[in-house]
């Protein structure tokens, strides 16, 4: 299995170095920084599995930072905090938060909740769906043991909804998705490339993966 690659997000240095210490033990790459604004960059750069966000940072506070975050990405976010408040839990929450643990914590613990969503990224990784497989470790996807070429936006389509599949998804889900809430183009772009994914996934099979669901979006049904 690769490294799971996770950013602390903590002020406190000699926590932020603990957590780090521990997550390495376990056998994750961890990256530290100690200032909202300086996650908000990281993650930009970086393809992280998972992020622990301290509440009470400087520059931006982790709430605000969830909530950014989650304007361009949907990687699962643990929030840790001092604060044992209901109130807080919920802000956190409300801002995106997957999971919440209130500070002192037990390190077991914390481990055990990263597990849950280390276990489900591991179990997207390889999607059989029918006749057809993604293979998120090696990027490749075949369909009755054929290996079918795609591009990135193509792969990333197909994947999205094969992640979801039984699930209708609206163009505007696809796009916020795929080509970021900050897309300003077409909507038609989804049906671009679904038109070319079909050609690709779908000519040349009796059984047609994508279904259209008119005037609501595209569905892959198993």
């Amino acid at each position: 299995m690769d490294k799971y690659k996770i950013l602390i997000v903590e002020d406190e240095k000699q926590m932020a170095m603990f957590i780090e210490m521990e997550l390495t033990h376990e056998g994750y790459y961890a990256d530290v920084v100690h200032d909202g604004r300086e996650a908000l960059v990281k993650v930009k750069e970086c393809d992280y599995d998972l992020i622990l966000l301290d509440v009470m940072l400087p520059a931006l506070n982790g709430i605000e930072v969830c909530r950014r975050i989650r304007q361009f990405s949907q990687i699962p976010i643990i929030m840790l905090t001092a604060k044992s408040d209901i109130p807080d839990k919920v802000f956190g929450l409300d801002a995106g938060a997957n999971d919440y643990m209130a500070k002192p914590f037990a390190i077991e613990e914390l481990l055990a909740r990263i597990r849950v969503y280390t276990r489900e990224k591991e179990s997207k990784r390889k999607i059989e769906v029918k006749d057809i497989i993604l293979d998120d470790k090696t990027h490749q996807v075949f369909r009755a043991d054929k290996e079918i070429e795609l591009t990135k936006k193509e792969y990333d389509l197909l994947q999205k909804l094969l992640i979801n599949r039984n699930v209708v998804l609206t163009r505007e889900q696809l796009i916020e998705s795929i080509w970021g809430v900050d897309y300003e183009g077409d909507t038609n772009v989804v049906d671009v490339f679904i038109r070319y994914l079909r050609c690709k996934i779908d000519d040349g099979f009796e059984d047609k993966l994508i279904t259209t669901v008119r005037g609501v979006g595209y569905v892959i049904k198993d």
